[in-house]
């Protein structure tokens, strides 16, 4: 079975003439990809369907908010189309192209149209990769690294496994509940993680599962082929309102991982990026949805870690109580590894920066009047 993609919002019948001269003013200035499976995932008759929310444009896009870059990923870049992000950790750029659109994505950027950030030849990266060996995993990232074709996947993937030093290799990707056709049908695509992935070297599949609906008969052949491959899978989602922030929703998502093999890793704090408003929740109402959400999970879905990916690094929220906000750096670009924060809190705080005096533990010194 294979997808077929859609560009223009006038070939989604199931909408009104009214909701598509509404949204065709935002895909003027973000595009808009979709497919027929996941379109057929919605229910048109609910407003709110969370896929709905999650693939089809909404006016609040064109609201002024945020920035482009949120996480300072442009500071992260050592040559075109890799970044080091933290001592052991490099980002390889791939793919300039998604599946499929989400309305809230962090490097919505890479999606203005007429816009050209993302390099998609590897090369640099490899080489720079190839020359610091303290580098021992590699996260393939785009867009989606399951769009590109299979060859060239290998390709990539066969030069990072020459270099000795690098012992994981991850894989960005929604296609596994986007278009899990793409990974089940594909026994070429299959072998290759046979092959380069093993008890010495592993493939890990970041999955980006963003609502317990995405996890269809077809998804779960996705996750279950990967995982028979030797692949091992892992996901991702921000919290997001009006998709996810319902704890029995999220609890459901990860009851279903779980059930199918894929481990819950993180769930992220939306950043601040242009055109994401409508997604956004307080850092205190983040914290209650996953704790409820945890509350009536087991313990494989209480692994998970509710992190923002700041510029600093990736910061752990323990906990939000009385007015205090108690993070920790689960990852740090400053060698402040492990340190535990504890702030005010406002009741409107939605990210790190909104947080008063945050820049004691992250800005330099010089930079600051504390």
């Amino acid at each position: 079975m294979k997808a077929n993609y859609i560009t223009n919002v006038d070939q989604i019948k199931q909408l009104s003439l009214e909701e598509k001269d509404a949204i065709r003013p935002i895909t003027e200035n973000f595009v808009f990809r979709a497919n027929d499976y996941y379109l057929n995932l919605i229910d048109w008759d609910d407003p709110n369907d969370p896929i709905r929310k999650i693939i089809i444009p909404n006016e609040g896009e064109l609201l002024e908010y945020g920035k482009w870059d949120a996480s300072d990923e442009e500071t992260n870049y050592v040559v075109p189309g890799c970044q080091h992000k933290y001592t052991t950790t490099a980002l390889l750029v791939v793919s300039e192209v998604c599946g499929g659109y989400c309305r809230f994505c962090f490097r919505k950027r890479l999606f203005v149209n007429d816009e050209k950030e993302a390099i998609i030849n590897p090369e640099p990266g490899l080489n720079y990769i190839r020359e610091h060996k303290e580098i021992n995993n590699v996260l393939l990232t785009g867009g989606d690294s399951l769009m590109l074709s299979t060859k060239k996947l290998r390709s990539i993937i066969e030069q990072l496994r020459e270099i000795d030093h690098v012992k994981i290799i991850r894989l960005g990707s929604k296609l596994p509940v986007y278009n899990p056709m793409r990974i089940y049908e594909d026994e070429e695509l299959l072998d290759l993680f046979r092959t380069y992935s093993n008890s010495d070297k592993r493939i890990y599949v970041m999955a980006h599962v963003n609502h317990p609906k995405e996890i269809t008969h077809e998804a779960k052949k996705g996750f279950d082929a990967l995982i028979r491959s030797g692949a091992i899978v892992v996901n991702q989602t921000p919290i997001l309102k009006g998709v996810n922030d319902n704890p029995n929703d999220l609890a459901d998502l990860l009851n279903k991982l779980s059930w199918a093999g894929v481990n819950p890793y993180y769930f992220f704090v939306n950043r601040p990026v242009a055109g994401n408003y409508d997604f956004v929740l307080s850092l205190e109402e983040v914290y209650k949805i996953v704790e409820q959400a945890k509350a009536k999970t087991s313990g494989l879905g209480k692994r998970i870690r509710l992190v923002m990916s700041h510029s600093s690094g990736k910061i752990e929220i323990l906990a939000i109580e009385n007015g205090k906000a108690y993070l920790k750096y689960h990852q740090a670009r400053e060698g402040n590894y492990g340190q535990v924060i504890v702030l005010d809190c406002p009741k409107d705080a939605s990210w790190f920066d909104d947080l008063p005096r945050n820049e004691k533990y992250w800005k330099k010194s010089a930079e600051i009047n504390v």
